[in-house]
């Protein structure tokens, strides 16, 4: 048990010293070190959870409109949380839920606890319920601080844009020419290797 603990606290720790490494460097320091942040869009864990519900709940004909409009909700929900770092810091299952549970909290659709710990009943979780719901707080904690960029700023980011997608042709072009070179060597070292036929 105090491993499993001491497990869990050191990914906690893990989870923030990325938290303040990814937000806190510039997308050209990514850039310059050649790392790229891959980030998976919870559309697809929206629809999978609706479907979960659909089941889990046996809905008949009149919920099965409300979780469409639970899951429409959820969309606009996951548009925004994709403007903000949540997508850099946590999976999309459980950006997913946050959107569903941020709808739910609209349209009143279903007992989103009561879904939650049947999802805990039935799969053997690394996590808690709590740590789950603070994963979730945190995720509506980004989409809360998100403020839409001035036109200034998505100025700025544009040029930003502009010089990292410049820098990159840049670099491809430099390849191409190398791998030219090459290729022009390579020949015309074989043509000299060839045996001559006078």
């Amino acid at each position: 048990f105090k491993e499993k603990s001491k497990e869990k606290n050191f990914q906690k720790k893990l989870n923030i010293v990325v938290v303040y490494i990814v937000s806190g460097t510039s997308t050209k320091t990514h850039y310059s070190l050649e790392f790229d942040l891959i980030v998976y869009a919870p559309y697809r864990s929206v629809e999978g959870f609706i479907n979960d519900m659909e089941e889990f709940f046996n809905a008949g004909d009149n919920q099965l409109e409300m979780l469409k409009t639970l899951q429409e909700t959820a969309r606009f929900e996951v548009d925004k949380m994709m403007l903000t770092d949540a997508p850099l810091l946590f999976p999309p299952g459980q950006l997913a839920l946050a959107a569903l549970r941020n709808s739910n909290a609209l349209h009143r659709v279903i007992d989103f606890d009561s879904y939650l710990r049947g999802i805990f009943s039935r799969e053997n979780s690394m996590h808690t319920m709590s740590e789950l719901s603070e994963s979730l707080d945190a995720i509506d904690s980004w989409v809360r601080k998100y403020k839409s960029p001035s036109e200034k700023e998505l100025k700025h980011i544009n040029r930003k844009l502009k010089s990292c997608w410049g820098h990159h042709s840049h670099d491809e072009g430099k390849k191409r020419e190398k791998k030219s070179k090459h290729k022009s060597k390579k020949s015309s070292n074989e043509a000299q290797n060839m045996p001559s036929i006078a």
